[in-house]
């Protein structure tokens, strides 16, 4: 499970992409498109390592004019983290509903309890 900071910057990483395999990323542009201006340049770079040994993409830095770049190239899961992250909130949904009509069910039994026995 990834972090707020991981989760946010794989999805600042996978709209760059574009759906596709591959793409060519400076620092500034993966900031731009956080929701807070939050990261510095070193955490970028940490959270970027991470999810690269995570497995979710392969990592390459270089710089141009004096720019940090980053070449990355999505592997399976890294494909696959949208799908994932829409399947993980339907598995919450159906939690909290199986949670409510357990409530629900429970409460009714013990109206129906209370009417024999009350």
């Amino acid at each position: 499970m990834l972090s707020r900071k991981e989760n946010s910057v794989m999805e600042a990483v996978y709209e760059l992409c574009d759906g596709m395999n591959g793409c060519l990323i400076s620092r500034s542009d993966i900031i731009s498109l956080l929701p807070k201006k939050e990261l510095s340049g070193e955490e970028l770079d940490d959270i970027l390592f991470g999810l690269h040994v995570d497995g979710y993409f392969d990592l390459i830095s270089s710089e141009r004019k004096g720019e940090k770049m980053y070449v990355i190239t999505l592997k399976d899961s890294g494909m696959a983290f949208r799908r994932t992250k829409k399947q993980r909130r339907r598995d919450v949904a159906f939690r909290i509903a199986l949670a409510l009509v357990g409530a629900v069910a429970t409460f009714l039994f013990g109206l129906i309890l209370r009417g024999i026995f009350g």
